[in-house]
């Protein structure tokens, strides 16, 4: 048997560096990474202490960020020649260890990446709170970040006006309830950062948007009870983008195809010029949650309701790096080959 090729550490690092990068809610970065003993298998686990009790009782939106990094390390190791290989929820008996990566590579020169430019898009991609311009995103755009959503196996679905208007209507409830509701407010609060906070984690103050001057547009309040910190409102678009991103069933590992399927869209559309932010206020009350599905579709489960469009880069949030690795031990290579 030949011997097999390790990643060395600088490989791996530049793996966790992408990963990292993916968005998560509040930016609270509930993951952890391990690499397994035969240097060959990244571990992605859970980060307990990095959740929010109460707009996220289930971890649903956990899974949706743990997702979307694993497959901003999927496409880093494709980029850098390796050939991943997934497993999701590997051990019933070990629920923390969400999904492993094995590094199988080297990928044949038919398997290389199509689109380099979804790689260059990993360090682009920021969420932006700010107005858009309102211009129409072609339909070939739509079509792409539909298709990006499949392919990951979940499905997208960008409403007409009257759609679009109901799913407003939604998150604006959504938020109204959020504010109503002090100890979910000071949850939020306790996510964001003041200036000049050398935090690794949450949302600095430089990142959060204006209100919308005209009320249409039910951005998240993130400030609550510190308005003095709040952005003074401006006209956000008229024609606002929408887009719903949903899966046929609600298990644990829908919500990892979810959060890849969501990473794999805001790529796409950043490749493009587009310009992302994400609207969960919603998914965290179940019967608004509910609500938001499509009229008439009984396996639709709502997982996250994106706006994009043209419009000005968002600010740069925090990243703690990933799990410090050292270069793994190769096992022995065998002397005689097997049958």
């Amino acid at each position: 048997m030949p011997t097999q090729v390790l990643p060395d550490a600088a490989t791996v690092e530049s793996l966790l560096a992408a990963a990292v990068t993916a968005p998560s809610i509040h930016n609270t970065q509930p993951w952890r990474f391990h690499p397994a003993p035969d240097g060959h298998v990244l571990e992605i686990h859970s980060a307990p202490a990095r959740t929010l009790p109460l707009a996220d009782p289930v971890h649903r939106a956990q899974y949706l960020s743990v997702g979307a990094a694993l497959f901003n390390l999927r496409l880093a190791a494709v980029h850098q020649g390796w050939r991943p290989e997934v497993r999701l929820l590997p051990d019933p008996h070990r629920p923390g260890l969400l999904a492993t990566v094995r590094l199988t590579g080297p990928l044949a020169a038919d398997d290389q990446p199509s689109d380099p430019g979804l790689h260059e898009a990993i360090a682009l991609r920021h969420s932006s709170r700010m107005p858009f311009t309102g211009r129409p995103v072609p339909e070939p755009i739509v079509a792409e970040m539909t298709a990006a959503a499949h392919a990951a196996g979940a499905r997208l679905h960008v409403p007409d006006i009257a759609g679009t208007r109901r799913l407003l209507r939604l998150t604006a409830t959504a938020e109204a309830r959020n504010h109503a509701h002090p100890d979910r407010t000071a949850e939020t609060l306790a996510w964001i950062n003041a200036p000049g906070a050398n935090a690794p984690y949450g949302i600095p103050v430089t990142a959060l948007g204006p209100p919308d001057a005209a009320a249409r547009m039910p951005m998240r309040d993130f400030t609550g009870a510190l308005p003095a910190v709040r952005l003074p409102a401006l006209w956000f678009e008229r024609h606002i983008q929408l887009a719903l991103l949903w899966t046929g069933h609600d298990r644990r590992e829908d919500w990892l195809r979810a959060g890849q399927a969501l990473q794999y869209v805001l790529l796409t559309a950043t490749a493009r010029g587009l310009r992302t932010s994400l609207l969960h206020q919603a998914m965290e009350w179940p019967e608004l949650r509910a609500a938001m599905a499509l009229p008439g579709h009984k396996r639709c489960h709502p997982q996250l309701l994106i706006r994009f469009g043209y419009g000005p880069d968002g600010a740069r949030t925090p990243r703690a790096p990933g799990h410090p690795v050292t270069r793994p031990v190769a096992p022995p290579a065998a002397d005689t080959e097997t049958n």
